[in-house]
């Protein structure tokens, strides 16, 4: 499946945030996004020291919820809690991915508005192309609109 283009097209805007588990990769992937000429807003967490990921995925679930940023990207330890976090606001599709395969059709299928990744799980090299993926793939639309819709409460 490589329903990816190449550049930027399907957003322009991404929040990014990591509880202390993710602080590091979320450092190293926000040249990721730059290069993918994303303008990115830095939610936190800005050290390795303890804190709660609920905090970090309800700012990054707000900040698409409200339409701020096109999509977000979540980093914790393992992408679950985030994605807990993340999928109790409205018009949130917060998917925990730890493949490109994964990443692809959470966007292609399910319309997936935050990417959830865990820092313990993947290396540095999946993660960016977990990233690259989620970022460059195209909603297809059609027999997954209904589908999608059906996510809603």
């Amino acid at each position: 499946m490589d329903n990816t283009e190449h550049h930027s097209a399907l957003v322009g805007s991404v929040a990014l945030a990591a509880d202390h588990a993710g602080f590091h990769l979320k450092e190293q992937l926000k040249a990721v996004l730059q290069r993918l000429e994303l303008r990115v807003t830095d939610l936190g967490t800005d050290s390795p020291d303890s804190t709660d990921y609920p905090a970090y995925g309800h700012a990054v679930a707000r900040e698409v919820a409200e339409s701020r940023v096109d999509c977000g990207v979540l980093l914790c330890g393992s992408g679950i809690g985030m994605a807990m976090a993340a999928n109790r606001h409205k018009g949130v599709r917060a998917a925990v991915c730890h493949s490109t395969e994964e990443a692809g059709y959470s966007r292609s299928h399910n319309d997936a508005n935050i990417l959830c990744m865990g820092a313990r799980i993947i290396n540095l090299a999946t993660a960016e192309d977990i990233l690259t993926t989620f970022m460059t793939t195209r909603f297809e639309g059609g027999r997954h609109e209904h589908r999608v819709m059906q996510l809603e409460l």
